[in-house]
C-alpha cells in the first residue's frame, strides 16, 4: 500500500512542477487580473454610456417573483452585464492575439521553399554536374535525357 501512496505522489509532485501547469497557472492569474479590468470597463465606462441611449443601467435589472421580503429575485441585469463583459474581454482578446500573430508573422523569418535543383549525379561515376549537361565532365559517359 506504501509503494502505491509513495508513486501517486511522485507522480503528483512531477505533475505539478511540469512547466505547462505553471504556465497555465500564471494565464489563470492574469485572466482574473484582465477579467478585473473588463468589468470594471464594462460597470465603469460602458454600462452608463450605453444608459444615456436606453435610459438604463444593466446591473440593477431585477425580476421579483411573488411577494414578501423572501420572495426570489431573478437579477437578469446582472446576466446581461456578465454577457457583456465576455463579449468585451473575448474582443479584446481577439484583437491581442491578431497583433501578436502580425508581429510573429512580420518578425519571424519565413521559411524559403526548396529551390529546384541544379546539379545531379553522375550515373557512371557517380560525380555532381549540372543538371543540363548531357556528358559528364568526369568520365566523359554519354547522359540520358530522362535521368
Amino acid at each position: 500500500m506504501k509503494n502505491k501512496d509513495k508513486g501517486f505522489i511522485a507522480e503528483f509532485k512531477k505533475f505539478i512542477t511540469r512547466g505547462n501547469v505553471m504556465d497555465m497557472a500564471v494565464g489563470v492569474i492574469m485572466g482574473g487580473a484582465f477579467t478585473a479590468i473588463a468589468t470594471s470597463l464594462n460597470q465603469d465606462i460602458l454600462t452608463p454610456i450605453l444608459g444615456i441611449f436606453g435610459g438604463t443601467d444593466f446591473s440593477n435589472l431585477k425580476l421579483v417573483l411573488g411577494t414578501g421580503e423572501n420572495a426570489p429575485v431573478l437579477s437578469y441585469g446582472n446576466f446581461i452585464t456578465a454577457v457583456i463583459n465576455f463579449l468585451i474581454t473575448a474582443f479584446v482578446i481577439f484583437i491581442l492575439v491578431k497583433a501578436l500573430n502580425g508581429l510573429n508573422d512580420k518578425f519571424m523569418k519565413k521559411e524559403e521553399e526548396p529551390k529546384a535543383p541544379t546539379t545531379k549525379t553522375c550515373p557512371y561515376c557517380r560525380s555532381e554536374i549540372a543538371i543540363e549537361a548531357t556528358r559528364c565532365p568526369h568520365c566523359t559517359s554519354l547522359l540520358e535525357e530522362n535521368k
